[in-house]
């Protein structure tokens, strides 16, 4: 082989590999590869359970004890809701709901000229001071199938409030519960423990 015919092989393999090398080069800049912000792979970790206890509710206080401090004026501003559907005045006609005078410790579904629901009916028993607080807190949750659609009234402050108000609409007003002593914070000692104390 002369020198002519080697330099057209070596040419042609020099071509070739420019070829391969534009390709490369055009390959790399059409599909460039995203590299991440930091090698590896990145696990999402569980977030632990929080610890915290659930907040809890309070239960209000006895009607007894919130009563003894009410406040009748606030409960009389109140009644303001309560005029919508009710009379408060003493022979006061009904409306969509029973006339209120001398309602607490008044039986229910017995005010002359109302026509109380089954629902009101069934429940029987008396409007006491709990049992007016319990209702007003909720009424359809309390009595399923009531007339009253009223939502209720959730601060039991207000509720005791109105209540006391509701109370002074009587010729006799029913006498406010007793509330209950609080309980003693020393444990009672046995009649063993006190003679050992004594000496």
């Amino acid at each position: 082989m002369d020198s002519f015919e080697l330099n057209k092989v070596l040419g042609a393999i020099l071509a070739g590999c420019i070829v391969v090398l534009c390709v490369h080069l055009l390959a790399n800049s059409i599909f460039a590869p995203v590299q991440p912000a930091k090698p590896g792979f990145q696990i999402a970790a569980q977030q632990p359970a929080s610890s915290a206890p659930a907040a809890r509710t309070e239960a209000p206080a006895p009607i007894a004890t919130r009563l003894a401090s009410a406040d009748v004026n606030r409960g009389k501003s109140e009644t303001k809701v309560c005029m919508t559907c009710h009379t408060l005045n003493k022979g006061g006609p009904n409306k969509v709901g029973p006339n209120l005078w001398g309602v607490v410790d008044r039986p229910r579904a017995s005010h002359p000229g109302f026509d109380y629901s089954a629902a009101m009916k069934a429940k029987g028993g008396k409007w006491t001071f709990d049992e007016i607080d319990k209702f007003l807190t909720h009424p359809q949750g309390y009595i399923p199938g009531t007339k009253m659609t009223f939502s209720g009234i959730q601060s039991s402050g207000q509720r005791a409030n109105l209540i006391a108000y509701l109370r002074t609409l009587s010729d006799n007003p029913v006498p406010l519960p007793q509330a209950a002593a609080p309980a003693s914070s020393g444990s009672a000692q046995s009649p063993s423990q006190k003679g050992k104390a004594g000496g």
